[in-house]
């Protein structure tokens, strides 16, 4: 009997050491996902106007990509993307480029792949903290914010999720956590329209005198906090957020995930809302920069990634953590609210030496910062291969022993030899989405097909460069700024490339 007894002791003891070891093997993922944080916003990709010290030692101690890029250079599809594992385009749930309002429903199918599930079936715990704007609810369904909201993120994979359902710019201007409405009071009620005024509140329009910043008619609906939104809301006093306050709040959430959940691997999406408008940091980062608000509030984003990294240290859990920051698209100074930020730029380039930004299919409206870092995972190095944020599905699929259905098509290239610094070969090409364009990079080419390509200009200007019918090609080592069409003196090259973008335009 005794030698049963030990015989069994052993089994449990080599199962218990073997969960030890996957535990050990498995790294915890953190993918911090900044909004409209440009190429050159960050020092170790040449910015010098934003102090980055957190982000930079990130890079430091792991692998900056030159040629990282978001899908599209517009919140909603890159967030798609990268989370699914497919180009937007795809989507038939939404349309190509759409930015969707406050109360639009998921356009994420529950039954399809994403990043969250596909870890979760490997036993990880996963969360989101922060920005979701994919909708919430179904579209045959009015969605009701005073109940249980469903679907939403914990239906697409994530076992805990903390979020605003849209922009900090767009009503409900609520958190939301596992699906409820935080603080809200059943005797206040929350409505929302995108379609016309409701409710009491003071709007932009009515009461601009309230406003603590004075904005463009799109965000003059009803004010909260002394801001005005996108879409009108009543009720919900009680749940309303104080954008001052909101990187505190969203840190600590990040933290206290951490610190639940550090007996076992984890991936947490954090999704920050910093450098989106509105763009009010809290007081202890005001003056933080010579570029007003915009400045500031990076340098808010930056120490929370250094809080995140002394949580890590703190719990022992940093050298087996791989960490990701990157962000959904390129930049926007000016967005929609007279925040000061045009008329304190100076000579800072948010998008470093690439053209456009935020709603462009220029460069610097899709190539962004994009670090992975990890002591234990991750290489340290700087790598100038084509990467997509759509194949962190594939690649952590591949690093985990994670499954991915074939029900649904992907883009999602498997290129961990890649991210971990193993290897320097990248994708071949990548579609990147515009407003109303795509365009395609393959190699160190960049073709634009006939079109117009919209671009921020000053103040409430957008400006309009109209491709021809030969379109736009661009050599990229020579011609960052993409400003000298070579399509006329290379036809074939343009003809190629028109064909490989087409063709990925025209799969099912």
């Amino acid at each position: 009997m005794k030698h049963k007894i030990k015989w069994m002791v052993t089994i449990v003891l080599v199962l218990l050491g073997t969960q030890m070891v996957l535990s050990q093997e498995n790294p915890n993922i953190i993918l911090i996902y900044a909004d409209d944080i440009g190429y050159g916003d960050i020092g170790c990709y040449g910015g010098e106007a934003i102090p980055t010290p957190n982000i930079n030692k990130l890079a430091e101690e792991g692998m900056r990509f030159t040629a990282g890029y978001a899908t599209a250079s517009t919140c909603t599809p890159s967030r798609y993307s990268i989370l699914t594992g497919q180009y937007p385009f795809r989507n038939y749930r939404a349309k190509q480029e759409k930015v969707l309002p406050g109360n639009a429903p998921l356009i994420i199918d529950p039954a399809q792949p994403t990043l969250p599930a596909m870890l979760k079936g490997v036993g990880y715990t996963t969360g989101l903290v922060g920005k979701w704007h994919l909708g919430l609810g179904s579209p045959k369904n009015p969605l009701d914010w005073n109940t249980f909201i469903t679907p939403g993120p914990n239906e697409v994979g994530f076992d805990y999720s903390y979020h605003m359902a849209a922009t900090n710019d767009r009503v409900p201007s609520v958190y939301i956590e596992n699906g409820y409405i935080e603080n809200l009071d059943s005797n206040d009620p929350v409505q929302v329209s995108y379609k016309k005024p409701i409710g009491n509140d003071p709007t932009g329009l009515s009461h601009p005198e309230l406003l603590k910043t004075q904005t463009n008619i799109q965000h003059s609906g009803t004010i909260v906090n002394g801001v005005g939104r996108i879409g009108w809301m009543s009720g919900g006093k009680s749940a309303r957020w104080k954008d001052e306050n909101m990187g505190d709040i969203y840190l600590n959430k990040v933290v206290n995930f951490i610190e639940k959940n550090k007996k076992k691997p984890f991936f947490l999406f954090y999704a920050s809302h910093e450098n989106h408008v509105p763009r009010i940091p809290h007081p202890r980062f005001k003056g933080s920069t010579s570029l007003g608000v915009r400045g500031d509030v990076v340098v808010q984003l930056d120490w929370n990634v250094g809080q995140i990294v002394k949580s890590l240290k703190e719990n022992g859990l940093y050298e087996n953590t791989i960490i990701v920051f990157t962000s959904d698209n390129g930049p926007a100074v000016y967005d929609g609210y007279y925040d000061g930020a045009y008329e304190k730029n100076g000579d800072h380039q948010p998008t470093g030496p690439y053209r456009g930004g935020k709603y462009s299919a220029w460069e610097g409206g899709c190539r962004v910062p994009f670090i992975v870092s990890g002591p234990n995972n991750i290489q340290k190095g700087v790598s100038d291969a084509i990467i997509s944020q759509a194949d962190l599905l594939a690649s952590f699929a591949d690093l985990t022993g994670g499954k991915i259905s074939d029900d649904f098509e992907i883009d999602s290239q498997n290129l961990i030899n890649l991210l971990t610094g193993k290897s320097n070969k990248g994708r071949e090409h990548v579609v990147l989405q515009g407003v109303g364009i795509k365009s395609i990079r393959k190699g160190a080419w960049k073709y634009i097909p006939p079109g117009k390509v919209r671009s921020k200009g000053s103040i409430d200007e957008m400006i309009f460069d109209y491709i021809g019918n030969e379109g736009a090609l661009f050599f990229l080592p020579e011609d960052p700024s993409e400003t000298n069409n070579l399509a006329s003196k290379y036809p074939q090259k343009a003809k190629e490339l028109s064909l490989l973008l087409n063709a990925e335009l025209s799969e099912k």
